[in-house]
């Protein structure tokens, strides 16, 4: 009978030809398994089990080499291989015994020949590569077995199970067999249609095609992932046979899993196991090369990966701490670019305003509650409950003291002390004696010794006294009470010291007296050596700085309401508001050098071209220029330029040919600007800005200043529209000045309060000064020093420092210096116009008492 005949005898089991019908059957659905294709309809998640009609690749090794079919191999040789097995339970063997007796029974002697020739095959030793072949041909690598497979499977051994135990269990010796001739020949055969079985089993293997890493386009230099189960816990495919799926989306074969008794053989056996790794995402091992060896020691040993890298190469200093000598711009960067833009500023006052509210956290805050919630907690037994849920102290209080301790026992304490510290007959008896009144004795208890710790009796009173300890803590908690302790010197905040900023003007030093009635405006000429007044007298006084006396009186019929002189030093001119008119005087050849008197009457006298004098009919109804005759010549008038309404205010532009003049309450017509060299006029505003109440140019640029009621506009007379809108803040704004350097802005207001301007930082004050108990009426900047002054009502003259750094980043320094006292008020006014000299540190004020001080 052909071996694989008598495998078949003995291991029949009912229903096996159905079985490996069906499996025979499903063959080519096992070709594309094993293609890698996916099953779309049926294969949509790892968890779900395969259908009946989807055939598994187990099923095809166990058409081969199940229990149930027909063996290839000889009995001896399957009872060799089961017996190498350390997985067969007591059940399975019994089984094979029951198997071997009923095959014994049926074949009877006709085996013996067939059992010798098994037993000449097993003496003979098997090599390796045989050992490996059968394992090829036998299919026991990593394959893929469904959930129905192995469901089957192990109903199959439940029924065996119970078959086997209601048969009763017969033990036998085991027999030699006797051998046949016809072995080899039985042996061949099954060779033979092992090889007619493979080769029915068409399997179609696809190459692998090694593609090119980078023709996608991605020039990363990161290794494509041959896994591509992503990011999910290995252990979502432990019920599976496979451990992911490749980039064709085929499975990938879990390998075959080692026990350490396999591990140990193949530690002994391969000689390349001490440098195989697995790999975590396919299971499969490993063989480091050279250089992954060497890389691995480089770093075990700390030194750079790689070992092409110099550490110690010469240091490239690519940035060095030295300034360069030319800057990348030849002026400094704007203050208007280190302030962020309006959404910017939107974002951080809606965080500002979240973490004030509490609905939003820093991160240090989050860190520490985080670092709190993992503190281990302790819990009062004393404290108040409600202080503890509020986040306070004991009984509400900020900071507890801890109870002190009591100090540790000393010698005499011990249960075996020192001899010196116990008491003698002498010690004893006093001892005794103070039995009345124990407070008195040397000790609070009477020093024993004990010859061991255990023979210490209890003490009676520790209960009692732990008890009276409790309650004093309770009753009577130790906390220290905080004293919050402010000063008035630490309200004020830290300036600078006056006598540090001097110098500046300290003490009243000249009296100018003349006028008859209250002094309005008052000017120094751009030498400094002379000083021009106006009163509501109707004059017109030149003074000398130096000694006070009056050099010339021009009369103007009307009260003066506003003097300015020209800031032009090779013009001897000044500007004076009687009424409605506008007059250009010149104090004549006494006051200043008599050259640049004449060299003015010469430039005056001469009129311009008539092209240049036409103005436009909305500016001609307004403003009238005028020749002065003989008569106002001798008296010192130039020119006269007569308006449609009374004169507020007049400025000079720095060059000293433009001339602004405002006029009360007339709207849009309120500002003209006149121009000397032309003699002409022009209205700049087509609407009115508001209630004007002065104007005044910018010292550099083309700027024009209008202070309204409660606002300074401010206007580019090139591009001719609205640069600034500066909000003052006050209620009636009553004159303003421009720093020298034009990058500040001083406003005065009727409501006793200065506002600092910081043209480059913002639209609102940089800060407000309430120095003065009344109205403040002028104010004023000196061109050299960093002073200005202010002057209202009350019967003071502030003047204070003001530093404007050329640092951007740093804010003015602003420090009150010194309170002059003022002239004596009349009625509700005090002092009307302040001025400083060009070249020195005085300050000059016009008093409504009728006279000028000038202080230094």
């Amino acid at each position: 009978m052909p071996p694989y005949k008598t495998g078949l005898l003995k291991r029949k089991i009912p229903d096996e030809s159905k079985e490996v019908e069906v499996n025979n059957s499903r063959s080519d659905e096992d070709e594309v398994l094993i293609r890698g294709e996916l099953d779309a309809e049926n294969d949509s998640t790892d968890s779900e089990h395969d259908d009946d009609n989807a055939a598994s690749d187990t099923e095809r090794d166990e058409i081969l080499f199940h229990d149930s079919a027909d063996s290839l191999l000889s009995d001896d040789e399957a009872n060799e291989s089961l017996a190498e097995s350390s997985d067969l339970t007591d059940s399975e063997e019994d089984d094979e015994s029951g198997d071997e007796e009923s095959s014994h029974e049926e074949d009877g002697e006709s085996n013996s020949d067939e059992d010798k020739a098994e037993e000449e095959k097993e003496a003979k030793p098997k090599t390796k590569a045989e050992s490996e072949d059968s394992g090829a041909e036998s299919g026991t690598g990593p394959t893929l077995s469904g959930s129905s497979d192995g469901s089957k499977k192990t109903k199959e051994k439940a029924i065996n199970k119970k078959e086997f135990k209601q048969k009763p269990i017969k033990k036998k010796e085991f027999k030699p067999k006797p051998t046949k001739t016809k072995a080899v020949q039985k042996t061949t055969d099954s060779i033979d249609a092992l090889a007619n079985k493979i080769k029915e089993t068409n399997v179609t293997i696809q190459p692998v095609q090694e593609k090119d890493e980078y023709e996608s386009g991605d020039t990363s230099d990161e290794e494509e992932r041959v896994n591509t189960a992503g990011a999910v816990p290995s252990w979502w495919y432990d019920e599976y046979e496979h451990v992911g799926y490749d980039v064709e989306g085929r499975r990938i074969a879990r390998p075959p899993r080692r026990d350490r008794i396999d591990e140990f053989l193949r530690k002994c056996e391969d000689p390349e196991f001490w440098r195989t790794v697995r790999d975590p995402g396919t299971g499969q091992d490993i063989i480091l090369s050279k250089q992954d060896l060497e890389l691995i020691a480089r770093i075990r040993e700390g030194r750079v990966p790689n070992p092409e890298h110099d550490e110690y190469q010469p240091w490239v200093e690519w940035f060095s701490r030295e300034v360069l000598a030319t800057p990348l711009r030849a002026f400094p960067e704007h203050k208007r670019s280190f302030l962020p833009s309006r959404e910017e500023q939107r974002h951080v006052s809606r965080i500002v305003h979240a973490l004030k509210m509490g609905w939003m956290k820093t991160r240090k805050q989050i860190a520490e509650e985080r670092k709190k919630s993992k503190e281990q907690k302790f819990y009062d037994l004393w404290g108040s409950s409600a202080a503890a849920g509020e986040g306070e102290g004991v009984r509400g209080l900020q900071r507890h003291i801890p109870a002190p301790r009591r100090p540790p026992p000393g010698h005499a304490e011990s249960y075996n002390p020192p001899p010196e510290y116990l008491l003698d007959a002498k010690e004893m008896k006093e001892w005794n004696k103070l039995a009345q009144t124990p407070w008195k004795r040397k000790y609070t208890f009477l020093p024993t010794r004990h010859g061991s710790l255990r023979e210490v009796a209890a003490y009676e009173r520790f209960t009692r006294e732990r008890f009276l300890r409790c309650l004093d803590l309770y009753l009577a908690p130790r906390a220290i009470k905080m004293r919050l302790t402010i000063n008035p010197e630490d309200l004020v905040p830290k300036l600078p010291s006056p006598r540090d900023l001097q110098p500046f003007p300290t003490t009243e030093v000249l009296k100018f007296t003349g006028h008859t009635d209250l002094v309005r405006s008052i000017d120094f000429d751009p030498s400094g050596q002379y000083v021009v007044s106006g009163s509501d007298d109707g004059t017109v006084k030149v003074w000398e700085t130096s000694s006070g006396r009056c050099l010339r009186t021009l009369a103007l019929g009307c009260a003066v309401t506003r003097v300015a002189w020209t800031p032009a030093a090779g013009l001897s001119l000044l500007a004076a508001a009687a009424g409605r008119r506008l007059l250009l005087l010149n104090p004549g050849a006494g006051v200043g050098a008599h050259r640049v008197a004449a060299r003015t009457d010469d430039l005056l006298a001469e009129p311009p071209p008539a092209r240049d004098v036409v103005m436009d009919e909305r500016t001609a109804a307004c403003v009238q220029w005028e020749t002065p005759d003989a008569a106002q010549w001798a008296r010192g008038v130039r020119l006269s330029v007569t308006h449609f309404k009374p004169l507020l205010h007049l400025s000079w532009h720095a060059r000293g040919d433009y001339l602004a003049a405002t006029v009360e309450e007339a709207g849009a017509r309120g500002v003209l600007v006149h121009q000397l060299s032309r003699r002409r006029s022009q209205l700049p505003f087509r609407r009115a800005p508001g209630r004007l109440q002065c104007a005044a140019f910018h010292p550099h640029r083309p700027l024009l200043f209008v202070a309204t009621q409660r606002a300074v506009r401010v206007y580019d007379l090139v591009k001719q529209e609205l640069v600034r809108k500066l909000l003052a803040g006050a209620q009636w704004i009553s004159a303003l000045a421009l720093h020298p350097a034009g990058d500040n802005l001083l406003v005065a207001s009727y409501d006793r309060k200065c506002m600092w301007f910081d043209l480059e930082l913002s639209s609102k004050p940089y800060q407000t000064l309430r120095l003065h108990g009344g109205a403040v009426r002028a104010v004023a900047f000196h061109s050299r020093y960093p002073l200005f002054a202010s002057a209202g009502d009350d019967q003071y003259i502030v003047v204070s420092h003001g530093m404007v750094y050329n640092d951007l980043l740093q804010n003015p320094l602003l420090v009150p210096l010194k309170q002059l006292r003022a002239p004596e008020p009349r009625g509700e006014l005090c002092v009307l116009d302040v001025r400083f000299h060009p070249a020195q540190p005085w300050l000059l004020a016009a008093a409504a008492d009728h006279t000028l001080r000038l202080y230094a």
